[in-house]
């Protein structure tokens, strides 16, 4: 057995090792423009003034960090699912992939609720307040602290009761339970890193996150292996490696912030929450996490309408879906540039700016959504058979998705998520929860249903729903950035009104 685990930890090592390398190098070759700013990126210091300088390269390089840390990211998950899969089997299998659903749903509340922080910080940056800055870092420590207590009771009452509403099957429903209740139990290390990931990410800092991002996968990967296959601990193995592994890189990332100069001290009686601060980072926060959860609950649904259609609909589906989440990375990484970089200029009192940000911002989204569109639609065959080799009703299916849900409506999506990005970046947050649940609610869902379950159309009604989802909120988007009633928005009026702060 020892001699399996060691060469399963160095087939692991080979891959994470290769997946390093590849996804840096197919930056450069999948989209050439990048590569002229690839000097730029490796000089690039940790903070970065997004005042100044030239808007596309700063947007770029920016972004590159990002796009890196989501590939290490979606890495980070596949290594848990082939770890368990092969060493637990294909109950422990079906136990993470349903306990995921819910584990995703946790992490957009966190990701969407230290936002705030983001642009709030973002803001204070650009006006060079760094009594505000202080004040916000330590508010957004105290409150996701608090915020974790609460998500990790919340999450304890209800996963088993979601588990039955998903159907679990009753083979998978025990290694489920134990993985979700550890994961519960460790959303506070969640919490904590997507805090600091946010501090770093307002003050102009993409890389940092991503040494971060690296260091959680590698120690996730090595501790899958160790608690998985050699003390045989099954998927609660694989929970305890995640939420160790977050909270060595929460633990790392403190000390790098530490260590620096740095607005805040990390002195215990600045861990305080200030009232003006919390209600303005809860105002962006809150209705991002809430659309993040809304959009990952629709897709929950989704899956559920396409499992009506069988086995073979249900993981052609699933594929298509993955390939698509992957193609979309570039998008959702320039996506929260724009945010920092508006967030910035906001503050800077720069609209000129922040436009150009936006206008740029959408040409580069849809141009790299574009490249990835011609790639996938060129290989959609090929590409699905990596996934599923023989079956032919899923490769075909598959392959009907990508035409489908990954064509023109993605350069629409492009769009949306890019005047989605903006709204954020300025406060206006309600705007893209408000698109959420066009997107979502309003179109994806809605039409879905009727055209699969109505009019009878079948599965490829559902995907026709999920392919015409983005336009509506694209075209509220659009007006919303063409109109003059964002131009004085500006959260940190709110906190200087609310505190008397010269």
């Amino acid at each position: 057995m020892f001699a399996c685990i060691y060469y399963d930890i160095r087939a692991v090592g080979n891959v994470l090792s290769a997946a390093f390398c590849y996804a840096e190098g197919a930056l450069y070759r999948g989209y050439p423009l990048l590569f002229l700013f690839r000097k730029d990126f490796e000089k690039m210091k940790e903070e970065q003034n997004l005042t100044t300088g030239s808007v596309p390269k700063k947007l770029i390089i920016f972004a590159l960090p990002l796009l890196l840390a989501n590939l290490l990211q979606s890495f980070y998950s596949i290594v848990d699912m082939l770890v368990v899969g092969n060493i637990v089997g294909e109950t422990g299998l079906a136990a993470i992939s349903n306990a995921s659903m819910i584990s995703f749903i946790i992490n957009s509340i966190c990701i969407g609720v230290t936002m705030g922080g983001t642009v709030l910080i973002a803001q204070y940056k650009g006006a060079n307040d760094e009594q505000g800055q202080s004040k916000t870092v330590g508010t957004l420590f105290a409150t996701s602290l608090i915020a974790s207590f609460i998500v990790t009771i919340i999450g304890l009452i209800v996963y088993k009761p979601l588990f039955h509403i998903l159907n679990v099957p009753a083979a998978s429903m025990q290694d489920a339970c134990e993985y979700m209740k550890i994961i519960c139990c460790g959303t506070v290390f969640v919490f904590g890193y997507n805090a600091v990931c946010s501090i770093m990410k307002g003050f102009g800092d993409s890389k940092s996150p991503l040494y971060f991002v690296a260091i959680a996968t590698a120690v996730n990967v090595i501790l899958d292996l160790i608690l998985v296959g050699l003390f045989n601990m099954g998927t609660a193995g694989a929970a305890y490696a995640t939420i160790f592994s977050q909270g060595v890189s929460l633990f790392v990332s403190i000390i790098h912030l530490k260590r620096k100069k740095f607005v805040f001290d990390f002195k215990i009686k600045h861990f305080a929450i200030k009232s003006d601060k919390l209600i303005t980072v809860l105002k962006v926060g809150l209705p991002t996490a809430i659309q993040m959860v809304i959009v990952n609950i629709s897709y929950l649904l989704i899956t559920g309408m396409l499992n009506y259609f069988g086995v073979s609909v249900a993981a052609a589906s699933g594929v298509g879906l993955k390939i698509n989440t992957f193609a979309g990375m570039p998008c959702w990484a320039i996506g929260q540039a724009v945010t920092a970089m508006v967030g910035q200029n906001v503050g800077a009192n720069d609209i000129e700016r922040v436009r150009k940000t936006t206008k740029i911002g959408l040409y580069l989204n849809v141009s790299v959504t574009l490249i990835a569109i011609i790639i996938v639609q060129l290989f959609a065959e090929q590409i699905i058979m990596l996934f599923e080799p023989e079956s032919q009703e899923v490769i075909k299916g598959g392959v009907l998705y990508l035409r489908m849900c990954c064509g023109i409506n993605s350069l629409i999506y492009a769009a949306m998520y890019t005047f989605d990005s903006f709204a954020i970046g300025i406060g206006s947050a309600n705007v893209a929860m408000i698109n959420a649940l066009l997107d979502a609610v309003f179109v994806r869902l809605s039409v879905s249903w009727i055209l699969a379950f109505v009019i009878h159309i079948g599965f490829t009604g559902i995907y026709i729903g999920q392919a015409v989802s983005p336009v509506l909120p694209a075209i509220v988007g659009l007006i919303y950035f063409k109109s003059k009633s964002w131009e004085k928005k500006k959260l940190i009026h709110h906190a200087e009104r609310s505190v008397g702060q010269p």
